[in-house]
């Protein structure tokens, strides 16, 4: 049997190795949390830039489209940019506080689900 100077060192030392292997791993999970929600984020920003492009693109099409109808190319423009007008108006009046709850949920939910991933 051990005598209790050294079965206390041997406990101590044991400890501290625990620690440290579980501050790793608080590191690393950590790590992999932030890793995941982040390529999630980044990866759809990368299409919803795309499509922000495409969009661009459409409208102006649609902008040269109805200034030939209308006899005026800045008519288009016009018309398209009042379009958007309303609809930010009506976005920031009447859709703000749903849009942004499902956002700050989306990210919750992201970063939760990755949390529960790690521990298994």
């Amino acid at each position: 049997m051990e005598s209790p100077p050294n079965l206390l060192e041997s406990l101590f030392k044991q400890a501290s190795t625990y620690s440290k292997t579980y501050y790793n791993l608080s590191k690393l999970r950590a790590l992999e949390t932030t890793t995941n929600v982040a390529t999630t984020l980044v990866v759809r920003l990368c299409v919803l830039v795309t499509f922000a492009l495409f969009l661009v693109v459409f409208n102006i099409g649609i902008a040269l489209w109805l200034g030939v109808q209308y006899g005026k190319i800045y008519y288009g423009f016009l018309i398209l940019a009042a379009f958007y007008f309303a609809i930010s108006l009506f976005l920031h009046f009447l859709l703000h506080h749903w849009l942004k709850k499902k956002v700050s949920h989306f990210v919750i939910n992201q970063i939760f689900q990755e949390t529960d991933s790690c521990k298994e």
